[in-house]
């Protein structure tokens, strides 16, 4: 898969400060990226690079293969975590401004701008002022904004933030939407269900340093420990507790379940399948529930930056 956006040792530097120490990500067309990490890790440095807001003091981004320069500007989108509209000037007025600079005559803009306020159904808003609406409002505004000229590359710091379940969830949508239509988006969120839930790539930055990247399901391979979450019925749930502890590794397992099983959390070495474990399993009781242990994005977060620590 061919790549939209590449930066290549980035280094940034802030009087001592090192922000980002020679940090590669490569950002593949038509995905969702997810851009991770603590705060303070680097992450929003490396966007403001990306949006030509700063510069790097070494290495370099390409944007389609091309060294990035200003006329990009015209080729992202960007929805800052800290939102840039003008608190006193009218909604329309703002958002047909904000939609010329980034290229689009005033007729276009207008035509672009009702099919969103009418998608959204906010168009009674057009002639209020940003400072009149709630923090949803205006983020819903902010969103339109970023996604109006219709660029190649959208960059989105934290969308969900002041959004209630069922709006962040209508642009949680609009997002996959606009990835299936063909834009590429980086998005960098602590939500980590949102990045389960959206997220084709990700890579993690700590420390300035980038620690991890991948894709999603690949990282996930990499990071799973041939566990499997078992319930099981017997006739004496302790004395098969014993039996599979002098056999398998266990640890507790916390599930619901309607039956009276022991639940526990199997760990297969030595080469054993699921098949072998499933077949053992089925021979010492009535199996009830048997899933592997995937590992989800938080867990992989807090592993990855607690063993960089």
């Amino acid at each position: 898969m061919s790549s939209i956006l590449q930066a290549k040792d980035v280094v940034k530097k802030y009087g001592d400060y090192t922000a980002l120490n020679k940090v590669s990500i490569d950002v593949p067309k038509g995905s969702i990226f997810g851009l991770l990490g603590p705060n303070g890790a680097g992450k929003t440095s490396l966007i403001r690079i990306i949006n030509q807001i700063t510069a790097p003091d070494a290495g370099k981004v390409l944007l389609d293969g091309e060294p990035l320069k200003q006329l990009h500007i015209q080729d992202i989108g960007y929805m800052p975590e800290e939102r840039g509209l003008y608190k006193s000037m009218k909604v329309g007025e703002q958002a047909l401004y904000l939609a010329q600079l980034k290229g689009l005559s005033k007729s276009e803009a207008k035509m672009r701008l009702k099919y969103w306020f009418e998608k959204f159904e906010i168009s009674d808003w057009w002639n209020k002022k940003i400072q009149e609406l709630s923090k949803g409002m205006a983020q819903k505004i902010q969103f339109v904004v970023t996604v109006l000229h219709q660029p190649k590359l959208l960059i989105f710091d934290e969308p969900f933030s002041g959004f209630d379940p069922i709006n962040a969830n209508r642009i949680k949508d609009e997002i996959i939407q606009l990835r299936d239509e063909g834009a590429t988006v980086i998005f960098s969120t602590h939500r980590m269900e949102s990045v389960e839930e959206m997220c084709d790539h990700i890579a993690l930055i700590h420390k300035s340093n980038k620690v991890l990247d991948g894709k999603l399901t690949d990282v996930k391979r990499q990071y799973k420990s041939n566990t499997y979450q078992v319930g099981i019925t017997a006739g004496n749930n302790q004395q098969l507790r014993n039996v599979l502890s002098d056999k398998f590794e266990l640890s507790d397992a916390n599930f619901k379940s309607i039956d009276d099983d022991l639940k526990v959390n199997i760990k297969l070495e030595n080469g054993d399948t699921s098949n072998d474990l499933l077949s053992y399993l089925t021979s010492q009781g009535q199996v009830n529930h048997f899933v592997e242990v995937i590992p989800s994005v938080n867990d992989i977060f807090i592993q990855t930056v607690e063993n960089n620590n």
